[in-house]
């Protein structure tokens, strides 16, 4: 009992004040409903000793009728009160924790993502939430309607016969300690369970978002091979457990079910010894199957609440992260100059950026270039504070940007990446996410300057729904349509992460008029692999090993012996590069 007694106050800390109150109110209504099982038993007695006695006549059948219905009407408006209340506050809850969970990654730091499974964070945020939800609520219902219910009508039979009461509440409490035993069982096949399901998430993932990796290499075998492996021992395991779990279930079912075998012999004894006469007798035959059904009730869904347990651990595992200190200022830039003070940055013990200093004025274009890996998209993600450095700052219009809230600070940033990703929405939906309050006109505008003419050729022009990731488009479409997404929220810095990279010839001249669109009178910074994307850039920055070893304009770079020279002289894109 005590164990169950936790879960539920686990679970209600767990749910906000609102949904808590709701539990709370569920939880009276279901005390008020036990008072009125309980009040059956009075009209049953009544009747028993009128009929047993020889005074049974209509008018008793109508007073024993009016003596239960009131409690009958009563219960029944109670349940329903009592699971409109549960089941709002169970589904309300898992919504509001999926938000709340967004929300809080949303100021993780990006190395949580990078060190952390995709199918976890999936798990939690969809199965896990999921569980709760269907779980909870009818556990929270069940058990504590079946607990309350029982310990009512136990408290009941005291004004019966205390000895038969005695032997109720004996086996109620019998009831409740195989049920701790039955949970602390479960709890050893818990986290086996938890893997075998993360297992078979990851390899589903695996599967469907390496699908065009998987076709072209023809890796279906190897792939299919370990879905359905992971498939088959999440079966196994779940199936075994069922198995070693049934008899002890069918245990506790025998239990409730002894618990009103002794009352009725305890309360035949007494009868037969003269102790009690035969209507109190029928009344607490009667009431040993009430306790019966409702311990039922309860033990068949009792055994689930350390699943309850378990979700809203793994739910509080995502919402403790740490966090990086969000509570900066709410400050309007004046300008769009970004400082590099001997920052240093390492991830996961490799140092990534080592002691860098560099300046950008505001409304100039910069380049990054450099070997893969040299640290070029880390120092664009610390400048937007992806990231927080472990040494030295990061300022912006001379501003630490530790000082500034997210928010604020992300109004500066716009960013289009190489790899670009739209939501399984309309096309207008998509841009709005740039800015809600977007205008048609102003809309009109960011599609026509990034060139994304093909969108008046969708089947319904603005409004298409464009599949998960953009599913439906060419790349080079889903690029200009990033595009016109940064042009609307107009930030004054523009990161440009190797934008270019993957887009063929025919989409280039329109991507790069879209490009020029989008950086018009902007700060810009661009990591890219194309000379002529860079060559015209204010300053170069050539990055190597987290080190800013050269910069200059590409006049200057290309009369200094350096690795910009030598690798324009090679006038070939070697592997393992990219500027």
């Amino acid at each position: 009992m005590t164990t169950m007694i936790k879960m539920l106050m686990v679970f209600f800390k767990f749910c906000s004040p609102k949904r808590r109150r709701q539990f709370y109110g569920a939880i009276v209504l279901t005390v008020l409903m036990g008072l009125c099982e309980a009040a059956k038993l009075p009209a049953i007695w009544y009747l028993f000793e009128n009929i047993f006695g020889g005074t049974f006549d209509l008018q008793v059948v109508l007073n024993a009728f009016l003596i239960m219905l009131i409690p009958v009407c009563l219960s029944a408006v109670f349940r329903y009160a009592s699971s409109m209340l549960q089941v709002d506050g169970g589904y309300s809850t898992a919504a509001e924790k999926r938000i709340e969970i967004a929300e809080h990654l949303r100021y993780v730091p990006m190395g949580y993502f990078n060190n952390n499974s995709l199918a976890y964070i999936t798990s939690v945020t969809t199965n896990t939430m999921e569980q709760l939800a269907d779980i909870a609520t009818r556990v929270v219902m069940l058990v504590t309607t079946g607990l309350i219910n029982t310990l009512i009508v136990v408290g009941s039979l005291f004004f019966f016969d205390y000895r038969i009461a005695l032997v109720a509440l004996g086996g109620v409490i019998a009831f409740l300690l195989f049920n701790e035993w039955i949970k602390h069982m479960g709890k050893k096949f818990a986290p086996q369970k938890e893997k075998a399901d993360l297992a078979v998430i990851s390899a589903t993932l695996d599967y469907v978002l390496g699908i065009s990796e998987i076709k072209s290499y023809n890796l279906f075998g190897k792939y299919s091979k370990r879905f359905n492996e992971a498939n088959e021992k999440g079966t196994k395991l779940y199936t075994d457990v069922e198995l070693k779990m049934i008899p002890v279930q069918t245990v506790q079912t025998y239990i409730t079910r002894l618990i009103g075998v002794c009352m009725t012999i305890v309360a035949i004894i007494l009868f037969i010894s003269g102790n009690n006469d035969l209507a109190t007798t029928m009344t607490v035959i009667i009431a040993s199957y009430i306790i019966y059904s409702s311990l039922d009730a309860m033990g068949a869904f009792n055994a689930l609440s350390k699943i309850i347990e378990r979700c809203v651990e793994k739910g509080n595992e995502i919402m403790s992260i740490e966090t990086m200190n969000i509570s900066g200022e709410d400050y309007k830039t004046k300008s769009s100059d970004i400082e590099f003070k001997n920052v240093s940055f390492s991830y996961d013990k490799k140092k990534i950026i080592d002691d860098v200093s560099l300046k950008i004025k505001g409304n100039t274009k910069v380049a990054f270039v450099g070997p893969s890996g040299s640290g070029k998209t880390t120092l664009c993600h610390l400048m937007a504070r992806f990231w927080d450095v472990q040494d030295g700052e990061v300022l912006l219009d001379g501003k630490n940007v530790k000082d500034y809230n997210i928010d604020s600070l992300m109004e500066n940033f716009t960013f289009v990446f190489q790899n670009v990703y739209l939501f399984n929405d309309t096309i207008l939906n998509n841009l709005r996410m740039a800015k809600e309050d977007a205008t048609e006109e102003e809309i009109e505008k960011a599609l026509k300057l990034s060139c994304c003419e093909f969108v008046k050729d969708l089947p319904d022009g603005i409004n298409t729904v464009i599949g998960e990731g953009g599913s439906t488009l060419s790349g080079g479409e889903m690029q200009r349509l990033s595009i016109a997404r940064a042009i609307l929220k107009d930030s004054k810095i523009v990161i440009l992460d190797e934008a270019t990279a993957n887009v063929d010839p025919e989409n280039e001249e329109k991507l790069m008029k879209a490009i020029d669109a989008l950086t018009k009178d902007k700060t810009v910074i661009m990591i890219a692999h194309r000379l002529k994307t860079v060559k015209n850039c204010d300053n170069i920055f050539v990055v190597d090993e987290g080190k800013i070893v050269e910069s200059g304009t590409h006049d200057e770079l290309m009369k200094e012996d350096g690795i910009y020279r030598r690798f324009i002289s090679e006038r070939k894109e070697a592997v393992g590069w990219k500027i």
